[in-house]
């Protein structure tokens, strides 16, 4: 379910620091971070905490099949001219790696472009832009607009954006477009109903791919009446969900463990004691990535300063996850006990 041995591992990014194409491509070719080799000098002490801070993410079964299916949608849509290209809508709980899928495949393909691309070719492959909260028509341009450093003037109306959005990421040869937070738009209202029919008559301005991530997209407004209905025809869905402990024979939450175990740059951690601690870890996430991993960075960051270089179960349960993990594991409130009356 997982595949650190094949593909080089990424380190996590804050999605609002990629919304320019300068701060995209730094991110894109800058290199990942390496986990520890045999036979290589040990790391100092401040490598180390450096290296567990940024740590690494392996692809998930959600960046796996997002990687295939932009893949071939894009293929799809090379001579594709009349309609819109059929595009991807990630959906899925917080904190499950959404924006880390959306960005490792937006890298993929900007290195890949990047690969094959001609001496002094500036074209741009790909596009990442933050849905705004409360977004209206004329600040989800902006967006659009200021990744690609587009000039835009307080003055300037939203037809006056869209054209000039629309000629250069046509003219800069953009073929994937990564839209996040699309649960942000609500079509419900006026303003946003606005939005949602400017990004439809974006998509088919623009001949790219358009992969759109949100948290629970299919219980939201975004899929919520005609407008709602425009944009389910024409999207497949990709559900990003928590990891089992166990589907079929596999166990996809005890591989990613083992994984993430198999980067760690500790002295004296014995290989497999978190694979061991599974169902205790599970249990603690509810099996979400976006809280697993901050808790072995944070344990790997305290058993290097402990001095003890290992992590145990006594040391993950003293360190606090963020507040929906310790919601599920410790409850403030309890569930209340039926009364014999309540019966």
């Amino acid at each position: 379910m997982t595949s650190p041995d094949t593909t080089p591992p990424v380190e996590e990014t804050s999605a609002q620091a990629v919304t320019t194409f300068d701060a995209f491509a730094r991110f894109a070719h800058a290199a990942p971070p390496a986990p520890p080799q045999p036979g290589q000098t040990p790391r100092s002490l401040e490598e180390r905490l450096a290296y567990h801070s940024r740590f690494v993410t392996v692809r998930t079964p959600a960046i796996e099949t997002l990687a295939r299916q932009v893949r071939t949608l894009m293929i799809l849509g090379r001579h594709q001219h009349i309609t819109a290209r059929p595009s991807l809508i990630v959906t899925g709980p917080a904190t499950t790696g959404k924006t880390t899928a959306l960005l490792q495949v937006g890298r993929t393909c900007h290195l890949a472009h990047t690969r094959r691309a001609a001496p002094g070719d500036d074209s741009v492959p790909v596009a990442y832009v933050l849905v705004p909260p409360g977004a209206t028509a004329k600040t989800l341009a902006g967006e659009f607009a200021r990744y690609l450093g587009i000039p835009v003037t307080t003055r300037m109306t939203t037809a006056q954006i869209t054209t000039a959005v629309c000629h250069t990421y046509t003219a800069a040869g953009v073929k994937l477009v990564l839209i996040d937070e699309i649960h942000r738009l609500n079509p419900r209202t006026s303003t946003g109903a606005e939005a949602a029919d400017w990004l439809k008559d974006l998509t088919e301005r623009v001949p790219a791919t358009f992969v759109y991530a949100g948290i629970d997209v299919t219980a939201s407004a975004v899929f919520s009446g005609v407008r709602g209905a425009q944009l389910a025809g024409r999207a497949s869905l990709i559900d990003c969900g928590a990891l089992p402990a166990r589907a079929g024979e596999r166990e996809p939450f005890r591989e990613l463990i083992a994984a993430l175990e198999a980067a760690l740059d500790l002295s004296a951690h014995r290989p497999g004691s978190l694979p061991r601690l599974a169902p205790y870890l599970h249990e603690r996430t509810a099996g979400r990535i976006g809280s697993l991993a901050p808790l072995i960075r944070q344990a790997a960051i305290e058993a290097i300063l402990a001095g003890s270089e290992h992590i145990t179960r006594t040391l993950l349960d003293s360190i606090a996850l963020d507040h929906l993990a310790e919601e599920h594991y410790r409850p403030r409130t309890p569930a209340r006990r039926a009364r014999p009356t309540d019966r």
